[in-house]
């Protein structure tokens, strides 16, 4: 094909610069008409306008294609950043171990981890950070066998959201050692809002690689403009 457009241009340089891109059709003046002169000539020329067309078309094809694949990559990688989800427990140990009581609340920490999906939740501060706005489901179970008639302690813990208590877990003592309380709750949260678990004070929770004591918490939908 390169040949061909190549011999037509060469053969318009040498002694046909008079020659124009004229339709045999348009007009019935064969002694005006240099298709009917030289039929290799408007061969040529045919040949280049279809190039041309053919040319424009694939352009606006290309530039078509790319806006798509543009805008396809742009929605990929915003599902890919609007993914968070995390479930974490308070240890996988062996033997059964106790967290608190303590004189004060303390974050409860959380260490081993199902899945952190966005790494929004940091083992080492024991906080959920929300990586963006939305709604979020968030879930907390604790669990304590503490066997003490005399000081009869309780397994509780508070659901907090930037300092402030959004769900309290209480479980009074019972009859039996084994004391558990859930709460499952949708928050609207913005991008930086800080999720964490506290242990009141004078409560207690125990856990081992049963996982009793759990905290989950992911995206439902966005709320960015």
């Amino acid at each position: 094909m390169r040949g061909i457009v190549l011999l037509c241009m060469l053969h318009a340089a040498f002694g046909m610069e008079g020659y124009g891109w004229v339709d045999p059709s348009s007009t019935s003046d064969t002694a005006s008409n240099p298709c009917y002169l030289d039929q290799q000539s408007c061969g040529c020329c045919v040949m280049q306008k279809q190039l041309n067309k053919m040319e424009q078309y694939f352009n606006f094809s290309y530039e078509g294609m790319h806006h798509v694949l543009t805008e396809s990559k742009m929605a990929l990688n915003n599902f890919r950043e609007s993914r968070s989800a995390f479930s974490v427990a308070l240890n996988s140990n062996a033997t059964m171990l106790c967290f608190g009581p303590f004189h004060d609340d303390k974050r409860i920490p959380f260490k081993h981890v199902f899945i952190n999906l966005g790494d929004s939740y940091s083992t080492d501060t024991s906080i959920f950070t929300a990586p963006r706005s939305g709604v979020y489901s968030l879930a907390v179970t604790i669990y304590s066998n503490i066997d003490s008639p005399i000081n009869p302690i309780a397994a509780c813990a508070n659901l907090i959201v930037n300092g402030h208590a959004v769900a309290v877990l209480p479980e009074d003592k019972g009859n039996d050692p084994e004391d558990s309380s859930t709460v499952v709750v949708a928050v609207e949260l913005k991008a930086g809002d800080q999720v964490v678990v506290l242990l009141p004070a004078g409560c207690v929770i125990c856990d081992n690689l049963s996982h009793f004591n759990t905290f989950t918490g992911f995206l439902l939908h966005t709320t960015d403009s």
